[in-house]
Parts: structure tokens; sequence; C-alpha cells
């Protein structure tokens, strides 16, 4: 009875120093985006007003958008009303308005950024889905397959597609899809999520899911045939990452004595290597899946942006060339929030998995 109790002792540590490791992250993260965003060139007011904007209206803007508000430390302030003045900056009202949940509005369209996000979260949550999904498929079998024919042509012509996914830039590969099969062969859509005519129920904003709730069969394949373009242009460099993986973790399981011992025994080639091979070589992969998993919803810009993919990378993108900080900040901070919790839960995950693992 003892081992279990501090088994789950060390988890529960182990758990916990994640978890508020993650808070010096996300710190660092916040201060780089702040710092990041004042370091654009122009003037803020004069991209969102324009050039002849007066300059009455640019200041009022300037204050809205607590410009004038020293970057650090006030000190004028701290000389008129106190200590407390000092900290009537830009940084500390940005900080205390993430402290307490507000990511504030858009500048132009003046909606809340936290209404935003959940609005345009699963259109990018559905793409990077579609675009691991669309990994893994192809990337195992295709690892497991190199592995097979170790040094062979196969295995050449594999590694050598795996070499190019990594590569090729998305955006280049997403021009290169819809030239072939939108402009010249016209089978799949080029841009957007769903087409104009097309009438679905909105339940979760995950278009797929929500096509199926709805039986709307019609709308199901709609948006599948816009999702296709765009998420094999955003899994290829997951998918080259993990055909390299999985052939490696293959070869150093193939290599092992119990892998040996059971074709000695007789048992068939295909048993050997689905049930005592794959599996075992699987572990090290659901690490790079989480890992890519997380790439892929920071990464999903330049892709959103080539097929007009209204998620959060697409908003973002959007927003630097308008300058609309609040947008900015609070995007790219979900994003890099998503990304960490993601990679947490992985770790936590292949602790639980590979009982080789060591809570210290």
């Amino acid at each position: 009875m003892q081992r279990p109790r501090r088994w789950r002792f060390r988890l529960t540590t182990y758990v916990l120093r994640r978890v508020l490791g993650l808070i010096p992250v996300l710190f660092g993260v916040s201060l780089l985006l702040f710092l990041i965003t004042r370091l654009i060139p122009g003037d803020p007011a004069v991209a969102m007003l324009g050039q002849r904007a007066s300059a009455e209206a640019l200041q009022q803007l300037r204050t809205d958008l607590g410009l004038t508000l020293p970057v650090w430390f006030n000190l004028e302030a701290a000389m008129q009303r106190g200590p407390l003045g000092l900290f009537d900056s830009q940084y500390f009202n940005y900080m205390g308005d993430l402290l307490s949940g507000d990511l504030g509005r858009s500048v132009f369209s003046r909606i809340p950024v936290s209404e935003s996000l959940l609005v345009r979260f699963p259109a990018t949550l559905e793409l990077a889905l579609a675009a691991m999904l669309v990994s893994l498929i192809v990337g195992i079998p295709a690892g497991v397959y190199a592995a097979l024919h170790r040094g062979r042509l196969p295995d050449t012509l594999i590694m050598t597609f795996a070499l190019s996914g990594v590569s090729f830039p998305v955006f280049w590969l997403a021009i290169i899809l819809i030239y072939i099969f939108a402009v010249t062969l016209g089978w799949l859509p080029p841009s957007s999520r769903i087409s104009v005519s097309s009438d679905l129920n909105e339940i979760t904003n995950l278009y797929l899911l929500d096509a199926l709730l709805t039986r709307n069969w019609s709308a199901f394949t709609d948006v599948l045939r816009h999702l296709i373009l765009p998420a094999v242009a955003l899994g290829t460099i997951p998918l080259a990452i993990v055909v390299r993986m999985t052939r490696s973790s293959m070869l150093e399981v193939l290599s092992q004595d119990y892998v040996r011992t059971a074709r000695s025994k007789g048992v068939g080639e295909r048993e050997v290597v689905t049930k005592h091979a794959l599996r075992n070589a699987l572990l090290p992969v659901i690490t790079v899946v989480g890992l890519s998993f997380g790439t892929l919803l920071s990464g999903a810009i330049l892709t959103e942006t080539v097929f007009s993919w209204p998620g959060i990378g697409r908003w973002v993108y959007d927003a630097i060339g308008a300058r609309d900080y609040p947008i900015i900040q609070g995007g790219v901070l979900f994003v890099a929030v998503t990304f960490a919790v993601v990679n947490l839960l992985v770790d936590l995950s292949y602790a639980l998995i590979d009982p080789r693992i060591q809570y210290t």
C-alpha cells in the first residue's frame, strides 16, 4: 500500500511543479509581447485614423489608447499623487487588465477581444486538428514502412519527402496547392471556410462537428472540401516530423531483444510489427504530436492568411497591419497560453503512459 501512495504523492508534486513552472513562462511572454507591440514602427493613431486625420482626433485616440502615458513608470504622477502614481503607466495598466481577465476591446470594431477569441478559436482549432490528422494518417504508416525497408529505395524516397516537407515554406506550398487543385483543376475551393450558399446551424463553431450534429450532409461535404487544402498545407511540417520520428523509433525498437525473441518463436512479421514494435515505438511520437499540435496553433497565421481562413491567425495578421494593440496582445497571448498548456498536458500524459518516467 505504501508504493501507490508514494507514487500518487510524486505525481501530485510533479504536476504542481510543472503548473507553477508556467507562471514565469507566461510572465515572460506577456512582457515580450508588450515590448514587441510597442516597437512596431509608426504611430498607431495615424495608422488607425489615416494621414488626413486632425491633430485633435489623433490626440484623443492616443489618450483613449493610453499611449500618452509613460511606457514603464510615471514619475510625474508619482510626484503629484504619491507612490501609487508611479505605476500609472502603459505597462502596469496592461498587466492590471490582464490579471483581471480583461483583454480589452478592438479599436475599430469595439468588440471585446475575449468575445472575438471565442468566435475565431474554433476555426483555428478545427484547422489544426485536421492538419494533425493528415500528418498522423500519412506519417505513421510512412515511417513504419521506411523503417522496415531501411537503406532501400522506399526508405530513401520517404525520407526525401520528409525532408522536403520541412524545407518548403508553408505559404509557398499553400499557393502551389491553390494553383493546382483550385485554379487549374477546379477540384477544391481556394479560400474561406464554407460556401456562402451553404446553410449551417452553428452550435460549437466547429463546422464539421456542427454539420454532424445537425445531420446536414451537404454542409459537411462543403466544409470538408474547404478544409482539405489548408489542412494539407499546414500539416506538411508535422507530417515530416512524425515520419522521421516514427522511423527512428521503429528502428530502435526492432533491434530490441524481445522483438528478436518474438520472431524466433515463429510469430508472424505483421504481428511483430503491430503488436510488439509499433506500440512501444509510438511513445516518443506522442510527445512529438503534442508539441507539433501546439506549433500548429501558433503557426497557422500564414496558412489562414493565404486561404482567407477566419481564425485567430488571420485575425492577428490583420490587426498587425491596423496597429490594433488589444487584438495583437490578446490573440498572441492566447496562443502562447494554449501552447504552454498543450506542452504541459503532453509532459503529464507521457509520464503516465511510460512507466519508466520517474517523478523526480
